[in-house]
């Protein structure tokens, strides 16, 4: 995971008040052993994994137990995911890991858990950082695919935990596995794994053979807009990081476009149809008169031949 610390821009009117700003709470190393499912042995790691560098000058904080974390966390998911999909190629193993183990993911599992509650800093923003997150959740039950936000801190300290839990353990993989598999519960299968909105958007484009373009309105409105054939189709809007107004932009195109050329292929069924049946009631027609004329054609036929008939009948019998 990417370790530099994000610069987040709060516009004014959504920033925490006065009131709002609050410190977190001293960590209770009982309920957080609880939580996780795991007795340390050495509570200062434990301790050391919910520290973040804001807390105290010169503090112990969790930065090195998340680097820890993070490269056992890989390498479990990796021997999880090499024993389930025996046959899935290497590409797809690396995206299936990615989704497992990316910021959004972990700073689930934090919030699931209730890990952040338990997290030691003095970072005022965080608070609303993740409340936002928090809300945003129920509108993508699995995962958002960078529709969303999510603090990265929540993902350090659930690193910082495996990292703690790996060291206290004596490193052995099978017993952090034990432990870190539930909290990592539900995890993303391979039928859930989704394309990134954006590579959807242009694989749909170029299969349609639709020309795609976009609008850069950021920097002052926090829009990213999407043009398909030079034609305005989508928005997508956040003030805080730009990516996300791209992905948001390119899921709304995407989903509109889709219904556009869904509609099409109705409309153009409908119209199959429509003409299907009006060359079922041509022909009926040309049946029903062809029928028709041949009836007519029976009827002078039978009249001439009681004509001829009539003929070769003596008169007065």
């Amino acid at each position: 995971m990417e370790k530099q610390e994000e610069r987040v821009i709060v516009p004014m009117d959504q920033k925490p008040s006065l009131d709002e700003e609050t410190e977190s709470s001293e960590l209770n190393l009982e309920q957080v052993e609880e939580i996780v499912g795991y007795k340390f042995r050495d509570k200062r790691m434990l301790q050391r994994a919910f520290t973040h560098h804001s807390y105290e000058e010169s503090c112990d904080s969790y930065e090195r137990l998340e680097f820890v974390g993070d490269s056992v966390l890989n390498l479990m998911i990796a021997k999880e995911h090499y024993a389930l999909y025996p046959e899935l190629a290497p590409g797809k193993l690396t995206r299936l890991r990615a989704a497992n183990v990316d910021t959004e993911k972990l700073a689930r599992v934090a919030v699931k858990c209730d890990l952040h509650k338990y997290l030691r800093h003095r970072k005022p923003l965080l608070e609303w950082q993740i409340r936002e997150f928090t809300e945003s959740l129920p509108d993508y039950p699995l995962h958002s695919s960078g529709l969303i936000d999510p603090p990265k801190v929540l993902a350090d300290i659930v690193e910082s935990t495996i990292g703690a839990i790996f060291l206290d353990c004596g490193s052995s993989l099978d017993t952090t596995w034990e432990v870190v598999e539930k909290l990592l519960q539900p995890m993303i299968t391979l039928a859930d794994l989704r394309t990134h909105p954006v590579t959807r958007l242009y694989e749909l484009c170029q299969k349609n053979s639709m020309t795609i373009a976009v609008a850069d309105l950021w920097k002052t409105t926090g829009e990213i807009q999407v043009l398909v054939d030079d034609k305005f189709v989508a928005k997508g809007k956040y003030k805080l990081k730009k990516f996300i107004a791209v992905n948001r932009a390119a899921e709304n195109a995407y989903h509109k476009i889709e219904r556009k050329l869904r509609e099409g292929e109705n409309n153009k069924s409908h119209k199959q149809d429509e003409e299907r049946q009006q060359d079922q009631k041509q022909e009926q027609d040309k049946k029903h008169e062809h029928e028709h004329v041949q009836d007519q054609k029976l009827g002078q036929h039978q009249d001439q031949q009681q004509d001829r008939a009539r003929e070769f009948i003596p008169q007065g019998i």
